[in-house]
């Protein structure tokens, strides 16, 4: 842990010395840094993402499903 805050002192540091109007360009490169980072971490694991188990437990409607159908594929016979 002592590393991490010697780390994060001397990036405070650093930024301390960048002239103010480098500072907004700055926060976005870091934010696209964390962004993909983020992305990065996400897809470890089964690849299913946050739609894990969003169907689980639902019913389908026949009627529905066959009229959805029949609007998509009209020229089968039915």
């Amino acid at each position: 842990m002592a590393i991490q805050q010697n780390y994060r002192e001397k990036i405070i540091e650093e930024i301390q010395t960048l002239p103010r109007e480098i500072i907004p360009s700055l926060y976005r490169m870091i934010r696209l840094l964390e962004v993909q980072w983020q992305r990065v971490t996400k897809k470890k694991g089964n690849g299913r993402g946050s739609l894990k188990g969003i169907w689980k437990g639902s019913q389908i409607d026949e009627h529905l499903f066959r009229e959805a159908r029949r609007s998509l594929f009209h020229y089968e016979d039915h």
